[in-house]
């Protein structure tokens, strides 16, 4: 039976899987602690929120002030605001699978795969399209 890798080739996808791996871990854990984070400055911030209902509606509507561009979450984050620490953790879960594809694009090239370099190349292309050209709302 013929091996598809060869062993100096099957050790370097091994590094490959636990890098993209540890990135996967990696990104959703800073997420997590982000977004946890900004929830108890928010909550320290604005303690009523704990006690009143009628306080904490206005931070759960459309109406309330989340930063929704890089230049207000890193003006938020200068000013120690709990949305925008919570925005940059949403944006982290956002990133981290973009990450993963991108560094797939660099595994494939090292291990002169050109067939999935390319393919996962276009898909990188397509999600950093959709990430910069997509709009939400009206």
């Amino acid at each position: 039976m013929v091996a598809l890798v060869e062993a100096p080739d099957l050790a370097r996808v091994r590094r490959t899987e636990l890098l993209i791996s540890n990135l996967l871990r990696g990104g959703v854990l800073l997420s997590v602690a982000l977004i946890l984070f900004g929830t108890v400055i928010t909550f320290v911030h604005h303690p009523g929120y704990v006690t009143s209902s009628a306080g904490l509606n206005p931070l759960l509507t459309a109406q309330t002030g989340y930063p929704t561009t890089l230049g207000a979450v890193a003006r938020g984050l200068a000013t120690f605001e709990g949305r925008s620490f919570v925005m940059l953790g949403l944006l982290v879960l956002i990133a981290t699978p973009v990450m993963r594809v991108a560094v797939s694009v660099f595994a494939f090239i090292q291990l002169g795969d050109r067939t999935f370099a390319l393919i996962t190349s276009g898909v990188l292309a397509l999600l950093l399209a959709a990430l910069f050209l997509g709009k939400a709302g009206g």
